[in-house]
């Protein structure tokens, strides 16, 4: 039995068409990073990476996941007594067995697209390339920025509070001298989870740095919209992001409203509809607020947070215990859709649905929006979360091309916390031009290479850089 004992640039390229429209087309594209979650502090103080273990396992919750899975003891995970070095050794016993998971194929990329090493890793050689990338970090002066800018990366938006002050991304706009435009997307969950013990500091928080008294729903918004103009004097960003969890439409008056938001400021108790109706408005009049501050708006759907609460308590959220939830029905967001056209203030919306395999539904949803005037108004955004492999990438492709076209896509994102994720933009690539060759190769597409080079581009790059307005050159 022969296998590949080596990173094989064919990757994922299984025909000869795909792979030339690869290769000659996608493989150098710049990359638009439009949705992850990097610390700007970071990327501003720049800091040298201290070895490999910390550029895969600080913060990245996929691999944490994965660890667990075969029995880990956290210390080697997120203890903070143990060295990277430790936490490697302890992943790298495991990566052979990950077979069939993209962190296998992301790490593969990482160490390719890094650090020059094509043979896979394994605990017998798991010393011998630590010692490797230490010394190449070194050499190289492999920091935050350097990571970035190594993988052509041309715009990333990070994601922050309504309240955030954006000092390092006024420090980056004033110093940082690299090729990457930094952006944030504004990112109001906290306004909009009245039901949280922490709603109303919350607000007072938001009124102090907004400078708008907050009494009632209205001067909330009007304090959530000074900070929309604030978040676009400082970066320049378009970008919004509302996380819908598990929500339920409920239809609502101003009047309900206002009386649901007084008993969440006094801290009593609501029911589960206020709840829904409370969300389903605020959900709306941010919408038009997008709309008339000119962001697009994003929509990250069915999320189960905090499945494992003795893991969240033990260890902190967002570190591997979410999962993904079916609760969110296609006729709730439909609702919300529905009601910004009827307000004539539906702005341009990415949906990112967490249940893939209900994914053509939300493609039909999302094509039933569209309008005169506007390319892809309202979109299937990439593969998300627990779908952004592939498996996941694949399939949205084969499936909601029949139903929305795949060309007028904005393309890939990382979602990530890692400076050296940026090969998933790869592996998205990769899996589109397979996807390309094999629909000539089946006669389901004819035409002129300079159609499938200028798709081709447009997904890799031209698509966001237009949706968005970010007008970044390539």
């Amino acid at each position: 039995m022969k296998l590949n004992s080596k990173f094989s640039e064919e990757l994922f390229l299984t025909n000869e068409t795909g792979s030339d429209l690869y290769h000659k087309y996608a493989e150098h594209m710049p990359i638009i990073d439009y949705h992850c979650h990097i610390s700007p502090k970071a990327m501003y103080e720049n800091r040298e990476f201290e070895d490999l273990g910390e550029m895969w396992l600080e913060g990245d919750h996929y691999k944490w996941r994965a660890m667990r899975t075969f029995g880990i003891d956290e210390k080697y995970i997120t203890g903070n007594e143990t060295s990277f070095h430790d936490k490697y050794l302890a992943f790298a016993k495991v990566l052979p067995k990950m077979v069939g998971n993209p962190i296998f194929i992301w790490c593969a990329l990482e160490l390719k697209r890094y650090f020059g090493i094509d043979e896979p890793l394994t605990e017998d050689n798991a010393e011998e390339i630590y010692q490797k990338t230490k010394a190449l970090i070194k050499e190289k002066h492999m920091t935050r920025q350097w990571c970035m800018e190594h993988s052509n990366v041309k715009l990333v938006s990070t994601t922050e509070d309504p309240i955030d002050d954006l000092r390092y991304h006024k420090l980056l706009k004033a110093e940082y001298k690299g090729g990457v435009r930094v952006i944030t997307a504004f990112r109001p969950d906290k306004a909009m989870f009245l039901e949280l013990d922490s709603f109303d500091d919350y607000l007072n928080k938001l009124s102090e740095v907004s400078g708008c008294e907050i009494n009632d729903f209205r001067s909330m918004l009007l304090a959530l919209q000074n900070r929309l103009k604030y978040f676009k004097d400082v970066t320049g960003t378009t970008v919004s992001d509302d996380g819908i969890p598990h929500f339920k439409w409920e239809d609502y008056t101003e009047e309900e409203i206002e009386c649901i938001f007084r008993k969440a400021r006094r801290n009593e108790a609501l029911t589960e509809k206020e709840v829904d109706k409370y969300q389903s408005a605020f959900l709306v009049e941010m919408g038009r607020l997008y709309n008339k501050e000119g962001y697009v708006m994003q929509l990250h759907i069915g999320t189960y947070l905090d499945a494992n609460r003795t893991g969240v308590r033990k260890v902190g959220q967002s570190t591997g215990f979410d999962c993904t939830d079916d609760q969110c029905a296609v006729t709730s967001v439909g609702e919300i859709l529905n009601r910004l056209t009827e307000l004539g203030e539906l702005p341009k919306t990415l949906l990112y649905p967490l249940d893939g395999t209900k994914i053509e539904n939300w493609a039909v949803l999302a094509a039933g929006f569209c309008d005169n005037g506007t390319v892809a108004k309202v979109q299937l955004a990439a593969p998300w979360w627990f779908n952004d492999q592939q498996y996941g990438i694949d399939r949205q492709f084969r499936s909601c091309a029949n139903l929305y076209p795949v060309a007028l896509s904005v393309g890939m994102l990382t979602d990530s916390r890692s400076f050296i994720s940026y090969p998933r933009h790869e592996l998205y690539r990769r899996v589109f031009c397979n996807y390309l060759g094999e629909l000539c190769k089946r006669g389901e597409y004819f035409g002129t290479e300079d159609n499938l080079r200028e798709i081709i581009e447009d997904i890799c790059f031209n698509n966001a850089n237009r949706f968005f307005g970010f007008g970044v050159e390539s």
